[in-house]
Parts: C-alpha cells; structure tokens; sequence
C-alpha cells in the first residue's frame, strides 16, 4: 500500500495514535496500548518491557501469537467442555459456560483484529480509504 499517515483504519483501537511515520509518536501510543490490553504483566516490566518498547513491532508480533493461543485454548476448551465437564455439572451450567466462551470469543477475535491493524502499521503498511 501506498503511504497514507495519519488515517486511522476501520476498527483502529481509539487509544492509538493514527499510524505516522517510522518511529514518530504514534509507536510508542500503540507500545502502550499493546502493553496494557494484551501482554501478560511480566511483559510490562524489567528487560522484556524495555526491549519492546525499544522494538514495538517485536512487541506486535508476539501479541499476535499471544491471541492466536488464547483463542485457540478457548476453542479447544468449547470444543471438549461437554465430554469434559459432563458428569460434574448440569447441561445449563455446561451451556451458561458455554455462553461465556462465545463471548469471550467475540472479544479476543475483535481485540486480534485491532493488534493486526497495529502490527500491519508497524510493518510499514499503510491503509488507504477508498475514494
């Protein structure tokens, strides 16, 4: 794509800053976003935290992958919860359960989206509305 700074995309996280040049301002608004929505806290401190905030596309990819395996342990656990959880709960505390897991879906799926739109802006790509 061609270079377009300072649009923000469709379903950009409102805590980002609109992706700008290389390693303008609007880096270190998606560091911290990436930092307090999706890294686990010891990402947040000591060397890990200093080396993402020195290389946040580092930090882009590897929440990407954190999401990735967050929802596919939620689907696994969709997937098995009835042979799995059968015979200790009732059938409406495996569907209430199972509810929950359909939602926490629908949440983790729209927060990868935003990570990669960041990570995308990162890499260099540039979103480009259409005329």
């Amino acid at each position: 794509m061609s270079d377009f700074a300072g649009v923000k995309p469709p379903g950009w996280p409102h805590q980002v800053d609109a992706p700008g040049r290389h390693d303008g301002p609007w880096e270190q608004s998606a560091v911290s976003w990436l930092l307090s929505e999706v890294a686990p806290g010891a990402w947040r401190e000591g060397l890990n935290g200093a080396q993402y905030r020195r290389h946040p596309l580092m930090l882009a990819r590897d929440a990407l992958y954190l999401v990735d395996g967050q929802l596919n342990g939620l689907r696994e656990a969709y997937r098995r919860a009835r042979v799995e959880l059968g015979e200790h709960f009732e059938p409406q505390q495996i569907e209430e359960q199972l509810a929950m897991y359909a939602e926490e879906a629908k949440r983790l799926e729209g927060l990868r989206m935003k990570v990669q739109l960041v990570y995308d802006a990162l890499s260099g790509v540039r979103w480009v509305p259409r005329a």
